[in-house]
């Protein structure tokens, strides 16, 4: 696995300037940031209160990444989802808790609509008092945690119970919150899912 330091210096040549300076000093944004905001987001819709570098933009990048794929940038909070022109479209997420993020590169098998829930047997373990009372399974719809769609990720031809997905928890977007998956908006989520087909990669950065 790449190491933190590692990360940040290839990341940082991974992607355009906005990505390399967010990667190292999160609160430094600037004109240029702003102006691909209002490209992404026309009029600054916002109803989440996010904030402003969290909302969906498209960002350049260097060649060699492979169109389609996903990389996902936990020390920033950023999804990119890679283009064919060059550039990427990037969101802010929410990541998994200490101990809880599980860096590595899968496969992204399927890509479920309103998605249903139930909690790992590990995630009933470790907090019963949240999980125990859905261990029977709670049917897709806006209070279900996965929210809007689910990107579901494997490796070595099995699930790995790691999903990027909705929420409807707009507030932890920026945060480590989850057990171990990936959060987006339920809006960007549905917007990545049109995006996204069968088969791509999901790269998961230390």
């Amino acid at each position: 696995m790449l190491s933190r330091r590692h990360f940040i210096i290839t990341t940082a040549t991974m992607f355009s300037a906005p990505l390399a300076t967010s990667a190292l000093a999160q609160d430094a944004v600037g004109i240029e940031f702003d102006e691909a905001i209002e490209q992404a987001s026309p009029g600054g819709n916002n109803p989440w209160g996010l904030h402003s570098r969290f909302m969906p933009q498209r960002v350049a990048h260097n060649p060699g990444l492979t169109p389609g794929n996903i990389h996902v940038d936990p020390t920033a909070r950023y999804l990119y989802h890679i283009g064919s022109d060059g550039t990427a479209m990037r969101y802010g997420v929410a990541v998994g808790r200490a101990g809880l993020y599980q860096p590595g590169n899968f496969r992204i098998q399927r890509v479920v609509e309103w998605p249903s829930w139930t909690p790992t047997a590990n995630m009933i373990a470790r907090e019963p008092h949240i999980y125990a009372q859905y261990a029977g399974g709670v049917p897709g719809g806006p209070d279900n945690p996965l929210g809007a769609r689910a990107l579901y990720l494997y490796a070595g031809g099995r699930d790995t119970y790691l999903r990027i997905h909705g929420t409807p928890q707009p507030w932890s977007i920026g945060t480590s919150a989850s057990s171990g998956c990936v959060r987006l908006v339920n809006d960007h989520v549905i917007q990545l899912a049109e995006q996204v087909n069968p088969g791509s990669r999901a790269i998961l950065h230390s």
